[in-house]
């Protein structure tokens, strides 16, 4: 049932733009926002906290790669593509150092079948133009010295990067003005007469908004006010570790599969190690499990056999915002004034830059620019139309989001 407010409350300290999540993607938007010139509150009780917490910071378009998905490769490599002026415009801003590696992945098997697995991806790579070269173990080897022997072959994807989430988290919550930040929890959204016009909280009071923006990750589906998003959580359980004699436990980011089990090792840190992931479709019920943590561990050191000797730091658990086709939801929504910006699923992290820059130029222009106008709402709901579709329906036009037309910033 949507909240209502007195016209008073909205007309009261109204600000642009009132984002509900504070994660990456959520002050992600805040800060391009703010560049735009837009006035901006980010509500959240613990900003940070869900899967930016927890992810492994991989920017790896090329072996993350599936069939089917090439609509979402697309925007994955656009979003790669800005992560360097992203990262360098941030630290720049800030002095943060967000801990960007430009060394590339590679990706092992073990067996005969891990290795058929990959020379199938390495084809589907090939078809797509993608850059990715097939190694022998011994040139995998010459990479990362710290791999196996064991290990039968490899990729390399010199073109995927990662980043050290949760730095560069920090860094967009110090790059947004003081009062900026709201930590309370959304409860829902509140509107008046058939348009969004705040966010209510869980004191029950009501913070203003000329559009609201809901970037709940993982709990943005069935919230109060807004339509219902096709969201779900996706656990996975995250290991953190850390070599005992400071030095790197590897120089690039490691994906396996080992006798047809995924694991993947990210290094953070000058001798940080991320050791991810499961992935369970057991809604809000996942936990931090000694199976889990058995597997992860166990796959970890085949590949890596050092770690044995690291000590691990952390276990965790934290959910992915899963959609139908693995996409993110990016846009206007049937209700004027409400945009979305979840369901990044695995891609969060990589997605950050390109989602920032669509939602902002959204936010400030009315228009939501070509780059994610195939990841609206609307392909859930209806046939899919070209990006004019969506910049001039009545519901999603200007008069549905962004400023006033009378306090439109010519940018």
């Amino acid at each position: 049932m949507s909240e209502t407010v007195d016209s008073e409350t909205v007309d009261s300290d109204t600000v642009d733009v009132v984002i509900a999540g504070g994660g990456l993607i959520g002050a992600g938007i805040a800060w391009r926002a703010r560049q735009r010139g837009l006035t901006v509150r980010v509500v959240d009780p613990e900003p940070g906290s869900g899967a930016s917490h927890a992810a492994g910071g991989m920017l790896a378009p090329v072996s993350e790669a599936t069939y089917g998905e090439d609509r979402l490769l697309r925007l994955s490599q656009e979003s790669l593509r800005r992560y360097p002026t992203f990262v360098a415009e941030l630290q720049a801003a800030t002095g943060h150092d967000v801990g960007l590696r430009t060394t590339g992945t590679l990706m092992v098997g073990f067996d005969a079948d891990d290795m058929r697995a990959l020379d199938d991806l390495h084809r589907y790579h090939r078809e797509l133009g993608l850059p990715a070269e097939r190694l022998t173990p011994g040139e995998a080897r010459r990479l990362e010295p710290g791999l196996t022997p064991r290990l039968r072959g490899a990729l390399h994807a010199a073109s995927d990067y990662s980043v050290d989430a949760r730095a560069l988290h920090n860094a967009l919550l110090a790059a947004l003005p003081a009062g900026t930040l709201v930590r309370e929890r959304v409860t829902g959204v509140a509107v008046h007469n058939g348009r969004a016009v705040g966010v209510r909280l869980a004191d029950g009071s009501t913070l203003p908004g000329q559009t609201v923006v809901v970037a709940l990750g993982a709990a943005s589906a069935d919230l109060p006010g807004a339509p219902p998003l096709p969201v779900r959580p996706v656990g996975g359980q995250i290991l953190r570790a850390r070599s005992l004699d400071g030095e790197p436990l590897a120089e690039r980011t490691v994906r396996a599969l080992v006798r047809g089990r995924h694991v993947y090792l990210v290094p953070i840190g000058g001798n940080g190690m991320i050791i991810g992931a499961t992935s369970e479709e057991k809604g809000w019920h996942s936990r931090v499990t000694v199976g889990g943590v058995y597997e992860l561990l166990r796959d970890a050191t085949e590949v890596l056999p050092a770690l044995a000797e690291a000590e691990l730091t952390e276990t965790l658990v934290r959910f992915r915002p899963g959609t139908p086709d693995n996409a993110p939801i990016l846009g206007p929504t049937p209700v004027p004034g409400l945009v979305v910006a979840t369901g990044h699923y695995r891609n969060g992290v990589l997605l950050t830059p390109v989602t920032a820059d669509a939602i902002a130029e959204l936010l400030a222009t009315g228009t939501l620019p070509a780059v994610a106008a195939g990841f609206t709402l609307a392909r859930f709901t209806a046939p899919e139309s070209g990006p004019g579709r969506f910049a001039s329906s009545d519901t999603d036009s200007a008069a549905g989001v962004g400023r006033a037309a009378s306090h439109m910033p010519a940018v």
